[in-house]
């Protein structure tokens, strides 16, 4: 006897699979943008949500999805609470890198990230969750944690992979993921301009094709990808498989930027490939002889 999955779960898993590989592409390329746009983290991160939210509503507008109004005005408190969700995000994990060192940022918000998405959607916290996090330290502590342990560091990550899961939690079963994401895009862009303007919020000319990018691949395509996975499978399951990110964005790192994985972290990259694939594998299976 063997298991197979559900044509709908299948297909959520792997949308929150391609928002994965999407979400992979963004740190590199924020890593370009603080080299090239004169802007610091909070700029950039008010200019990746709208352009995320502009993107989106080039695509509500080709869909002929009806105003977006009606919808905000049905639900504004989840849809400013998404957005504040995104914006603290961004914001508690830039705000613990100087702490704490890219690596304990790294593992604390999105090692958290699944574990508070299972307590507030009450599903159970399983072994390959807890194996995925494991992973995921030995992944991105190959190159040494180069911070201190600093408690408000460790909290601002805790923030961070506490808005990851506000905003994963308010987004489940939305029957209309893309003007979820556009809405949540919009309020967070909102909340984040008047902190992005105290540094300087006006990008260099070079750096527009990267933000345009920044905008529609690693957020807007990837937002409304893990949005629609959310309908299908447990937002715990899909917070595992999206950790696919970091795998991506090491294979970046290897083959774009000529970084280079010790046996560590290749032992950790396998550890959090196998996590996703039992995590996957475990989701609503359904008995076929």
């Amino acid at each position: 006897m063997h298991h197979r999955l559900a044509p709908s779960s299948a297909r959520g898993l792997l949308y929150v699979a391609l928002a994965g590989i999407a979400w992979g592409t963004g740190g590199p390329t924020g890593a370009l943008l603080f080299r090239s746009s004169g802007l610091d983290s909070t700029a950039i991160s008010f200019w990746r949500l709208l352009g995320g939210a502009v993107w989106l509503a080039a695509a509500c507008r080709l869909l002929g999805r009806g105003p977006i109004i009606q919808q905000l005005a049905a639900a504004p408190v989840r849809y400013v609470l998404s957005g504040l969700g995104l914006a603290v995000c961004q914001l508690g994990y830039f705000a613990a890198i100087p702490r704490v060192g890219v690596a304990v940022a790294t593992v604390v918000s999105l090692g958290v990230g699944p574990l508070f998405i299972a307590l507030g959607a009450r599903e159970r916290i399983t072994g390959p969750l807890l194996l995925a996090v494991l992973g995921l330290a030995l992944l991105v502590s190959d190159g040494g944690a180069t911070g201190g342990a600093s408690i408000t560091g460790v909290a601002f990550s805790l923030l961070s992979g506490a808005g990851y899961a506000l905003t994963t939690l308010l987004n489940r079963d939305r029957q209309d993921p893309v003007t979820s994401a556009l809405l949540g895009f919009t309020t967070g862009a909102a909340i984040l301009l008047p902190l992005a303007m105290i540094g300087g919020i006006v990008p260099a000319p070079v750096s527009w094709p990267l933000l345009a990018y920044f905008g529609l691949v690693p957020t807007a395509v990837a937002y409304a990808l893990f949005y629609t996975g959310l309908r299908s499978i447990r937002a715990s399951t899909a917070a595992v498989v999206a950790l696919i990110e970091p795998l991506l964005a090491a294979l970046i790192g290897v083959l774009a930027f000529h970084e280079h994985l010790s046996p560590l972290g290749l032992t950790g990259a396998a550890v959090l490939l196998a996590a996703v694939l039992l995590q996957a594998r475990q989701e609503r299976p359904q008995s076929a002889v």
